[in-house]
């Protein structure tokens, strides 16, 4: 019997392992990733029309960095969520029309309890998560003793199979050098001379090795970062 029942445990371990993580599971995971100290809030949003890459229910995280409020799905990434700069009281209040911005079909939502705490599902990268992986390196390096110099994020976009994607690294000096971390290739070094990496587009095009449509830098305020939990 004792046997039986640490087979039986051992399969029911193994599928939940196995069990992919779902939307609201990666949302959890990002919150997590950013911190309790960063402000943000999970919500569920009701997609009224045409479903197309969003389902008709959708979990996302919404948090605010450099001033703006900033909305992640596993489905599509981290994007911009506030319309105007120096408004987050009111944006924070009323997520109606940004969601509307993003989507004509987001027209009700609701804020999550929080789960601070609570065990998360998943382990290894954050689908689509790169803005916020990149953000939680510098939190690691801080924790690690090792602050870094200049830190931004460097985000791009390009063509692929006739698609345009995004992507984000996190960038920062070191000597005479920028050096890269890029969430995809985590285990990579890279690294560029400081004179010719200090435009974003070209930073991009030096990384990727391959046209880029458009780049920019997002200065990260590494000393409120840290005392945000990030």
């Amino acid at each position: 019997m004792r046997r039986r029942f640490v087979f039986l445990l051992g399969f029911v371990l193994l599928a939940a392992l196995l069990r992919a993580a779902s939307p609201l599971d990666n949302a959890r995971r990002a919150q997590a990733l950013l911190g309790e100290g960063f402000w943000s809030q999970l919500i569920e949003v009701e997609n009224t029309a045409d479903r197309g890459r969003y389902p008709a229910v959708l979990h996302a995280l919404v948090f605010e960095f450099a001033g703006l409020l900033w909305f992640y799905t596993d489905a599509d990434g981290t994007q911009s969520f506030s319309t105007h700069r120096n408004n987050l009281v009111a944006e924070k209040a009323d997520f109606a029309p940004l969601l509307r911005d993003i989507h004509p079909g987001f027209r009700r939502w609701r804020v999550l309890p929080s789960t601070a705490g609570a065990p998360l599902v998943a382990t290894g990268p954050l689908q689509n998560g790169c803005f916020i992986e990149s953000l939680a390196a510098v939190r690691a390096r801080a924790a690690a003793g090792r602050p870094l110099q200049m830190p931004r994020l460097l985000s791009y976009y390009m063509n692929e199979d006739g698609a345009r994607i995004g992507h984000t690294v996190l960038a920062y000096e070191s000597g005479d050098r920028v050096e890269i971390f890029d969430p995809g290739r985590p285990e990579a070094r890279l690294s560029f001379p400081r004179g010719s990496a200090g435009e974003p587009l070209a930073l991009a095009r030096a990384l990727e090795g391959r046209p880029i449509d458009r780049a920019l830098f997002l200065g990260v305020e590494f000393a409120a970062l840290t005392e945000q939990g990030v």
